[in-house]
């Protein structure tokens, strides 16, 4: 996808919306709030903050305790282990990340409009391509969008599949939030139809596991969730009630790489006797194997992210053109077709004269940096090579590739650079 845009009712109305609101939306503040979102970490664990505490602790008492005197009162040793204390709380606040759930009022959710309604999109209609591409069958009746927010995915899913979806059921727990999506949908009027027929906001999951949806999308909402076993426990609610496609998004960083990468072992390891659907789970992208991914082994861990270009809402702080820096995962149920083992091109590709510089992921979980040419590989494979883009799916058998080099992504990106 070479350029998204929002569809031109949407950008409208959201336009008309922001200008009405009584909020001025400084640049600075839209601003703060998508580096915000960026750089947002997972809330700590209670048993990693008692580790860290407890390293911490030992580490200020040998500090303490190789200056102070052999014998001392037991007034002095409590007082001693009061100063340890202090001190070990004063680090903690220091180092440890102070995750809070973000609380989305009218103002605020008026200003993740402004920052992250083409962004979000653009990252969605290139996941749902994916599928698009090469399912061309699919046809879903039905999608459920836990974390709903402003509801790109309605818009994305408007786009990709047309009418085809009757029922689209949108969770968001912020009534704000699902004021402002059913007010973009009503064109910024309570008086009119929504554009897009069907559409119901709720702001809990429905109750009844038997209840299964064609499509099941959450976007940007997993690292709101606080702790680790509500995301496990909500993925696989979501996952029960997944009767086609999960489709999961999270930003290209590190923290949302690895909370997908947990959403996968979830998905993929459970045992659960609520299942009403016996089918297995099967990962239909953006890997094109069913294996651990092997960023996570490497010595320096990158992120698996994508990116994606868009056209921004017309503010006069905005560029023309912006890029959607994002990682994606898609489970089905249905096994994969065989072209879903090509490799995947997982950075940009480097076009030098007669040759061009690949990294793949490959259906053997490998990392490989391939040099294609037309004198090696063939010329039908180098043109393709050349045309392709980060994210593409490289049509070739790998066995065709034996003999390449498999390289730390890490050390290659370092070397490029």
């Amino acid at each position: 996808m070479k350029m998204v845009k929002l569809p031109q009712q949407l950008c409208d109305v959201a336009r008309l919306l922001l200008q009405c609101s009584s909020k001025r939306l400084l640049e600075e503040q839209v601003q703060s709030l998508t580096n915000y979102l960026w750089s947002r970490k997972r809330p700590v664990e209670s048993y990693e903050l008692q580790a860290h505490a407890s390293q911490l602790e030992k580490k200020v008492r040998n500090k303490i305790e190789s200056s102070r005197p052999d014998f001392q009162s037991p007034d002095q040793e409590h007082e001693v282990d009061q100063k340890i204390q202090q001190e070990v709380l004063t680090m903690l606040r220091k180092t440890t990340y102070h995750w809070q759930p973000l609380r989305y009022d009218e103002d605020q959710s008026l200003l993740y409009l402004a920052s992250r309604l083409a962004g979000g999109y653009a990252a969605l209609c290139r996941a749902f391509r994916e599928i698009w591409k090469q399912v061309p069958d699919f046809s879903p009746y039905s999608l459920l969008d836990f974390g709903s927010g402003v509801g790109s995915v309605t818009w994305a899913a408007r786009t990709a599949w047309g009418e085809t979806i009757r029922e689209y059921v949108c969770v968001d727990s912020s009534a704000d939030m699902n004021l402002l999506a059913e007010s973009l949908l009503r064109g910024g009027s309570e008086s009119q139809e929504m554009c897009i027929p069907g559409v119901h906001f709720r702001q809990f999951l429905p109750v009844s596991p038997k209840v299964q949806f064609d499509l099941v999308v959450s976007a940007y909402s997993l690292n709101e969730l606080p702790s680790r076993m509500d995301r496990v426990n909500t993925i696989q609610t979501l996952w029960r009630k997944t009767s086609g496609f999960l489709v999961l998004i999270e930003n290209g960083t590190k923290e949302g790489h690895q909370l997908l990468m947990e959403a996968r072992d979830a998905v993929l390891t459970a045992k659960d006797s609520v299942y009403h659907d016996s089918r297995p789970a099967y990962v239909f992208a953006p890997c094109p194997h069913q294996l651990p991914c092997p960023r996570l082994s490497q010595t320096m861990i990158l992120p698996c992210c994508f990116s994606q270009a868009y056209e921004p809402l017309p503010f006069s702080w905005n560029s023309s053109v912006s890029w959607e820096k994002f990682s994606f995962l898609i489970m089905s149920r249905v096994p994969p077709a065989v072209e879903n083992k090509w490799p995947r091109i997982t950075q940009e590709v480097q076009r030098r004269a007669r040759h061009v510089h690949c990294h793949l992921c490959c259906s053997d979980a490998s990392l490989r940096h391939v040099v294609v040419t037309a004198r090696k590989h063939g010329r039908d494979l180098y043109r393709c090579a050349r045309t392709s883009e980060w994210g593409d799916r490289l049509p070739v058998i790998e066995s065709s590739m034996e003999g390449e080099t498999e390289v730390d992504s890490a050390a290659s990106e370092e070397e490029e650079m």
